[in-house]
C-alpha cells in the first residue's frame, strides 16, 4: 500500500503482489525487484494493490472435473492454434510475445481479467500472473493453460488464467454446463465488448500473423483449418479430462460449419481497433505480403507465363497499391479501405490477363490461333504462349481438384471421436450408443470391404504444381509473350487497343454491401473461368475477386472515367 513509484515500462501506479512477494505492475505486467511481505491476503483484498494467489480450484466429487471459465478454453484453443503454426513454421515468438499479449490486453478490454472489480462484486480467483520461480511457494496443482511470455526482468514461465466477473456463481451452474459461466456467457449480447466466438480465434492468430508479417495469407490460414492442420473443428478432443464439456459449452465451442474469408476478416479488423493497437509494422517490397512478391506465387500456381508479373508489378506501381502506407493496417482508421492482401494480388493478375488478352470470348481465342501458327514455325527461343491450351489444360486439373475438394467436405463427418453429452444423466446413454455406432461400422466395413481413409496430406502452399520437366508440355512458365505484345516508343504493349470494363460506377459498400454486382450469365465466360479459377486457390467466392478487380479498374481507367466523352471511344462496357 505504501509502494507508490511509478511503473518503469508505463508510468502507472497500480501494483499487484506475486505468490513471491514481488510487486507487478497490473497494467503492464512488468515486475521489479522490490517485494514485500503478505501477512493476511484477505486484508487487501479490496485495496489498489491485490494479492494474486494460486487459488486451489473445487474438484467436482461426482466425475472428478475442475471449475474453468469459457475463456479458458478459448485460452487453451488459442494456444494450439499457435503451436500447430508453429510446426508449420511460423516464427516461435508468435505465441509467446505477440498471440499471448494480443490475448491478454482482450482479457482487459473486455474486463474479464487484469481488471479492477466494482465494489461488491465477489470475486472467485484464479491464477493470473505467477512465476516458475516462486520455489517457496506451497505445492499446488498446476493451472490447466500456460503460455510462456518472456518479460524484460528475464524469461519467465507465465501461468494465464483468470478471476470470473460473475458476482454469484451458484452450485448449479455446472448442471447445464460443464464451465462455471457457462450459461452467463450465452445471455451476453454478441456485440458486447467483442465476445468471444471460436471464428474470432482465427482473427487472433491472423491478427499475430499479420503482426509478425509472416508469409501466409488469411486464405492460406483457413485452407489450413479446413484441412485439418490447425485445430478449429472439434478443437474441444484436446481439452483436458478435468475440464468437462457438456450442455450449453457445446454452444460455445462446437462448430459446425467451415469458417467464412470474410468473418475472419472483419473481426480481425474490429479486434485491432478494440485493442487500441498502433500502425501495424510497414508492408515494404521485400514482405511476402506486397502485391509484386505475391502475384508472382499465384502466377506460378495458376502456371502462366512468368513474364505476366513484369507486367503485374506495372499495375501495381501505375496504380500506387505497392506503397507501404496502403498496404500496412491502422486499426481504426477508417479513412482508407483495409486490404485484403490475397485478394488484391489475384485480381491485380486478372486486370492484366483483360489487358493483354480481353477475355471477351472472342479476341482470346483469336491471339491463341495466331500463337498456335507462330509456334509451328518457331525453331529458335521459347514457345508462345497460346491461351487455348493453356485453358484445356487448367480446366481438366481443375475440375478433378475442385470434384475431390467437393466430395471430401461432402464426406466430413461433424461428429468428433470424443463423445458429448448435454448433461450427466444422459453421459451413460449417449456413450453406450457412441460405442453401438462404431462397432456398427467398424462391422459394416469389414463387410463392404470399404477402403481406410488415407493419411492426411502435407501441408504445401501450392495446391496445384507444375513442373517444367513436364514432357507433355502442361507447364506454361517459360512460354514466351512476344506473339500478342507489340513494341511502342521502346516499351513492349499489348496489341488491343480495347478494353471493357466490369462496371462503369462503383456501388457503395456500406449500402449494398459489396462494390460491385457479380452474375455468371453477365460476363463473358473466359473472364468466369479466370475467377473461379482464382477463387479456387483462395477458396473464395468468385465475386469478392470481382470486386477487387472493378476497384483496380477504376483506379487504372479513373483520368478516363472522369472524362465522359471518352466513354465510348476509349473503352468498351
Amino acid at each position: 500500500r505504501d509502494f507508490n513509484e511509478r511503473c518503469a515500462q508505463c508510468s502507472e501506479v497500480n501494483w499487484g503482489l506475486t505468490d513471491g512477494g514481488r510487486f507487478y505492475c497490473r497494467s503492464c505486467h512488468n515486475v521489479t525487484e522490490r517485494t514485500r511481505e503478505v501477512v493476511n491476503a484477505d486484508f487487501i483484498s479490496n485495496a489498489r494493490i491485490q494479492t494474486i494467489s494460486k487459488g486451489l480450484r473445487k474438484q467436482e466429487k461426482t466425475d472428478g472435473g475442475c471449475e474453468w471459465y469459457v475463456c479458458e478454453g478459448f485460452q487453451l484453443v488459442l494456444k494450439k492454434q499457435a503451436e500447430a503454426l508453429e510446426a508449420l513454421g511460423v516464427c516461435p515468438q508468435m505465441k509467446d510475445e505477440i498471440l499471448c499479449k494480443f490475448w491478454r490486453r482482450y482479457l482487459q478490454k473486455s474486463k474479464q481479467a487484469y481488471c479492477n472489480r466494482p465494489a461488491g462484486e465477489t470475486v472467485k480467483a484464479l491464477s493470473v500472473c505467477d512465476s516458475s520461480t516462486d520455489v517457496d511457494s506451497e505445492p499446488e496443482r498446476p493451472s490447466l493453460l500456460h503460455f510462456s511470455l518472456s518479460e524484460s526482468e528475464g524469461d519467465l514461465q507465465t501461468d494465464c488464467s483468470f478471476a470470473s466477473s460473475t458476482s454469484r456463481v451458484s452450485e448449479s451452474t455446472s448442471v447445464c454446463s460443464g464451465s462455471v459461466d457457462g450459461s452467463l456467457y450465452l445471455m451476453k449480447n454478441q456485440r458486447e465488448k467483442l465476445r468471444m466466438t471460436m471464428p474470432m480465434t482465427l482473427s487472433f492468430c491472423y491478427m499475430a500473423l499479420l503482426w509478425l508479417r509472416e508469409p501466409m495469407t488469411l486464405s492460406d490460414l483457413l485452407r489450413f483449418v479446413v484441412e485439418g492442420h490447425i485445430p478449429y473443428l472439434n478443437v474441444f478432443q484436446h481439452f483436458p479430462e478435468k475440464m468437462k464439456l457438456c450442455g450449453l459449452d457445446l454452444k460455445i465451442f462446437c462448430v459446425e460449419s467451415w469458417p467464412v474469408y470474410e468473418e475472419v476478416y472483419n473481426k480481425m479488423l474490429e479486434l485491432a481497433a478494440f485493442l487500441d493497437l498502433p500502425r501495424f509494422p510497414d508492408i515494404t517490397d521485400s514482405c511476402f505480403l506486397h502485391p509484386d512478391m505475391l502475384c508472382m506465387k499465384y502466377l506460378m500456381e495458376a502456371n502462366l507465363p512468368d513474364e505476366l508479373h513484369n507486367w503485374t508489378c506495372r499495375v501495381v506501381k501505375k496504380i500506387c497499391i505497392g506503397e507501404a502506407d496502403f498496404l500496412t493496417l491502422v486499426p481504426g482508421n477508417k479513412s482508407t479501405r483495409n486490404v485484403k492482401y490475397d485478394v488484391l494480388a489475384a485480381a491485380v493478375i486478372v486486370v492484366v490477363l483483360k489487358l493483354l488478352f480481353l477475355l471477351d470470348d472472342h479476341y482470346e481465342w483469336l491471339l491463341s490461333d495466331f500463337a498456335e501458327e507462330s509456334n509451328k514455325n518457331n525453331k529458335e527461343g521459347g514457345p508462345y504462349f497460346e491461351f487455348k491450351k493453356w485453358y484445356k489444360v487448367i480446366k481438366c486439373s481443375l475440375d478433378v481438384e475442385q470434384k475431390k475438394l467437393d466430395e471430401e467436405r461432402a464426406k466430413y463427418l461433424w461428429r468428433c471421436e470424443k463423445p458429448l453429452f448435454y448433461s450427466a444423466k444422459k453421459k451413460s446413454k449417449v456413450l453406450k450408443r457412441r460405442q453401438m455406432v462404431v462397432n456398427l461400422q467398424n462391422q459394416f466395413g469389414k463387410l463392404s470391404g470399404s477402403v481406410q481413409p488415407a493419411e492426411k496430406p502435407k501441408p504445401s502452399s501450392f495446391q496445384l504444381s507444375w513442373s517444367e520437366e513436364n514432357t507433355d508440355g502442361s507447364c506454361f512458365h517459360g512460354h514466351s509473350l512476344k506473339g500478342i505484345l507489340q513494341e511502342k516508343c521502346g516499351l513492349l504493349t499489348a496489341m488491343n487497343p480495347a478494353y471493357w470494363l466490369c462496371t462503369v460506377k462503383l456501388c457503395t459498400e456500406k449500402l449494398c454491401g459489396h462494390l460491385a454486382h457479380y452474375r455468371e450469365v453477365d460476363f463473358p465466360q473466359s473472364y468466369h473461368f479466370v475467377l473461379r479459377l482464382f477463387s479456387f486457390i483462395l477458396r473464395i467466392q468468385p465475386s469478392y475477386i470481382h470486386d477487387e478487380v472493378c476497384v483496380i479498374e477504376h483506379k487504372l481507367f479513373n483520368k478516363k472515367l472522369c472524362k465522359k466523352s471518352k466513354y465510348n471511344t476509349g473503352l468498351r462496357k
